[in-house]
């Protein structure tokens, strides 16, 4: 990814396309605690800055402003594997949760229940999410019900697991 681009938003925000190269390795570890949060593998903010090797300061100066490229990608698909628990309302709190996030979902898959719990896999489209998808993992994480997360990006990344 050499180079860069640059845009704007519809509120006037400058936007860049920097390769990780080319800024200082703060941003790149505040992608990489975002991403902690995002997957479970830190509960905390604090926690996920420690496992970066970052300052909790310094994250949250840079948590708001600082993406990885993937996100905000029009037409970016996400594919979110969960383990829910088998009760009536968790699956449409999940769905509900998409929606209220402006996330398109494309497809739906729940395997048979078993040992009291389902694996549901949904994918959507996340041009039009109202809100980073880091925040958007942490309400899904709150739904009572959801035992466990694994986002995977569609485009063929390896799976990031919380």
């Amino acid at each position: 990814m050499g180079g860069g681009q640059m845009g704007q938003d519809d509120g006037g925000t400058r936007r860049l396309l920097v390769d990780a190269e080319a800024v200082p390795e703060v941003f790149v570890r505040v992608v990489d605690a975002k991403r902690y949060l995002e997957t479970g593998e830190a509960q905390t903010a604090a926690e996920a800055a420690r496992l970066a090797g970052l300052s909790r300061s310094a994250f949250y100066k840079y948590k708001d402003a600082v993406f990885p490229y993937d996100e905000g990608v029009p037409g970016h698909i996400l594919t979110v594997h969960f383990l829910l628990r088998d009760r009536p309302g968790v699956l449409s709190a999940v769905l509900a949760a998409f929606a209220a996030a402006g996330a398109n979902i494309l497809t739906v898959n729940q395997n048979i229940p078993a040992g009291g719990a389902a694996t549901v896999s949904i994918s959507a489209r996340t041009d039009r999410m109202n809100i980073p998808s880091d925040e958007f993992a942490r309400r899904l994480r709150l739904i009572d019900g959801v035992r466990r997360i694994e986002r995977i990006a569609a485009d063929g990344a390896s799976p990031d697991k919380g």
